[in-house]
């Protein structure tokens, strides 16, 4: 499919004031997301948040159709949850370690995912173990078929780190984790939105995503998926009203599907525009996303590479469209800064975000453009221009 760049940044309000380079932070939405939020939210002013939501059910329901269509699983498998992080935890709290047990994961995890992992450990003994990335900076493929043995009982993974276009390689360790019998928790916050994401082709049990990056939906949303499978051997670290039925005194019966992992109270204005933002993904196709967002990257790459002082800190044998550099003489902060007084949106990411990289790496911190297919290539020109002015 091609993309009618010029009509997709009139769609997107935002394009007329500001080079927003900050899609892996939070997106713009397009103003068919801003006015599902902005009317649902009209319509709890004028009858009630209950009655609004009400009148909704329908659209409310069909969001979980949209989102298991964008994954390539069943509506009964997918939660609707306030954010990615939050999704993750219900997953990632609901499974069960004892001593000596490990969970594998990545160099370059994200620090929410991290601390959860040390929290887990100290209380059960449980033991953290990183695999070494191979010599792009990946997941190794040959250190995790290593340490895959019977004491593993957790594979998770970040498919997309924050702090760089770096893809994980998740197929090929989905394949391994089912070979092994060894749950496979997916962060797929970064990778959702912006690349065809399938998880019977990746062969994850679980993945967690935000509506707020690139899938270019409203803050306060997301979602999480649980492979049937694996849902009715687990137990949401908390239970409400929503999630459970009180049926006795003594006695209750979580939900079936995987809304056991929601709670009873939600943005529902959110939900709403966070379906809108998924059929507005499905309509243009994650190819014809994945394609543009990937190449407009690599232009970025390409043009930082040429100025003086400027070294681009991606790794990874395949890229997306987050791009990290570093310019010499100038912290990252005032790199951000600077170009904020521009109207270039920026951010940073340091060793808070993925403190065992960083630390491997050598590097402090990072300068992050996040491209997305609204970008053109005149804001490539406009932001290489502004970053060689100082």
């Amino acid at each position: 499919m091609t993309m009618d760049i010029a009509a997709l940044r009139r769609d997107t309000p935002g394009c007329a004031s500001v080079v927003h380079f900050n899609n892996a932070g939070a997106s713009l939405p397009p103003a068919v997301v801003v006015d599902t939020v902005v009317e649902h939210l009209r319509r709890e002013a004028a009858t009630g948040g209950y009655e609004a939501q009400a009148e909704a059910a329908a659209r409310l329901e069909a969001v979980y159709g949209s989102v298991a269509r964008l994954i390539g699983a069943a509506p009964g498998e997918i939660a609707l949850i306030e954010n990615a992080t939050r999704a993750w935890d219900m997953a990632f709290y609901s499974l069960r370690f004892g001593p000596g047990d490990r969970i594998l994961t990545a160099r370059a995890e994200y620090a929410s995912n991290y601390i959860a992992f040390l929290q887990v450990a100290r209380r059960t003994g449980a033991e953290i173990v990183p695999v070494p990335s191979d010599e792009s900076g990946a997941v190794s493929l040959s250190e995790l078929d290593r340490l895959l043995d019977e004491r593993v009982k957790l594979i998770a993974i970040t498919h997309v780190p924050t702090n760089g276009g770096l893809i994980n390689p998740a197929e090929a360790i989905g394949r391994r984790a089912r070979a092994a019998g060894v749950p496979f928790l997916l962060d797929a916050c970064q990778s959702v939105g912006q690349m065809p994401v399938d998880v019977e082709a990746i062969g994850c049990d679980m993945l967690s995503a935000t509506g707020r990056k690139y899938l270019r939906g409203p803050r306060g949303t997301g979602f999480l998926y649980v492979r049937r499978a694996l849902l009715e051997r687990l137990e949401p670290p908390f239970l409400d009203v929503h999630a459970a039925r009180w049926t006795a005194p003594d006695r209750y019966e979580m939900r079936p599907d995987a809304r056991r992992f929601e709670n009873w109270e939600s943005y529902v204005a959110g939900r709403l525009g966070l379906g809108a933002a998924v059929d507005y993904a499905l309509r243009l196709g994650l190819p014809a996303i994945r394609d543009r967002v990937f190449a407009l990257a690599e232009r970025l790459r390409a043009r930082l590479a040429e100025l003086p002082g400027v070294t681009v800190r991606d790794v990874g044998a395949e890229r997306c469209g987050i791009v990290t550099f570093t310019r010499a003489g100038e912290d990252a902060a005032a790199v951000k800064a600077r170009l904020r007084a521009q109207a270039i949106h920026v951010s940073v990411s340091t060793a808070a975000g993925t403190l065992l990289d960083f630390e491997a790496r050598g590097i402090p911190d990072l300068v992050r453009a996040s491209v997305h297919y609204y970008n053109d290539e005149s804001e490539v020109d406009r932001f290489i221009a502004a970053l060689a002015a100082a």
